[in-house]
């Protein structure tokens, strides 16, 4: 199998090994990219290799703002004590202002500094999700320690509006914007758990299905934003307090 420069510069950009000794793992796994990795780890070339894989629970919610538009990155890390440094946080911010400025697209999840920072710190580091939220009505919300961050998009409305939304969904986590679009996937897994427990109450057939249509207009309800209390006026449901505004996009990221 040919190798390519990009091959050698992907393994190097994982692993933080020479390019030559990229090359040669390369050639020795024939061009297996994971091949490559275990002869790294092997020889005992790989810094960032055995890094990879291990679970990336901690980290920080970064949102940059311009006129009309709103950058927001999740970068994750292994440990709070990382997290909470200024140097991961500053890239955190870094990244996201290239982000807003156009210089990196949404799409990209390799970044050098990253890499650099892996091998500096000894742990897994990666880009979790980044979005770009545009619009002329945006609201923001990032929670004191950056844990939680909401962006949203409204048409129509006031930029204090669409700030009691975001905040709002940072508290309560809505899935989506309308209850149809809640994944049937997922309104059948919870579907399944309805019928066994109405099965065990030994509720009579003839009244299950009603029973299962009711649940599942609630479990749509509950996990949508639209239909959601509002947080600030519980007599209220998001829909209420929009007044003929709609949400055009919403982002919700949360460590």
């Amino acid at each position: 199998m040919a190798i390519t420069i990009d091959d050698i510069k992907k393994l190097r950009e994982t692993t933080g090994v020479s390019m030559t000794a990229c090359k040669k793992a390369l050639e020795e796994a024939n061009g297996d990219f994971d091949g490559a990795i275990d002869v790294l780890r092997k020889k005992g070339e790989a810094k960032a290799a055995d890094r990879i894989g291990r679970s990336t629970t901690q980290g920080v919610v970064s949102v940059k703002a311009a006129v009309g538009k709103v950058a927001m990155l999740q970068l994750e890390c292994e440990t709070d004590f990382v997290s909470r440094s200024d140097e991961f946080t500053k890239m955190a911010d870094d990244i996201t202002a290239k982000i807003l400025d156009g210089s990196v697209s949404v799409e990209t999840r390799e970044f050098p500094e990253i890499k650099d920072y892996m091998l500096k710190v000894g742990e897994n580091i990666k880009v979790g999700n980044i979005a770009l939220v545009e619009g002329s009505t945006i609201g923001v919300y990032i929670h004191s320690n950056k844990k939680i961050g909401v962006a949203i998009s409204l048409e129509g409305g006031t930029e204090d509006l669409a700030k009691d939304i975001a905040m709002h969904a940072a508290a309560t986590n809505p899935r989506v914007i309308s209850p149809d679009e809640v994944a049937q996937e997922l309104v059948d897994k919870e579907r399944e758990i309805w019928a066994d427990q109405l099965k065990s109450e030994g509720k009579p057939a003839e009244i299950v299905e009603k029973i299962m249509i009711g649940k599942e207009k609630k479990f749509r309800e509950e996990n949508a934003l639209l239909k959601q209390a509002f947080v600030k006026d519980p007599e209220k449901t998001i829909e209420q307090i929009l007044n003929g505004a709609k949400i055009k996009q919403f982002v919700r990221f949360g460590i």
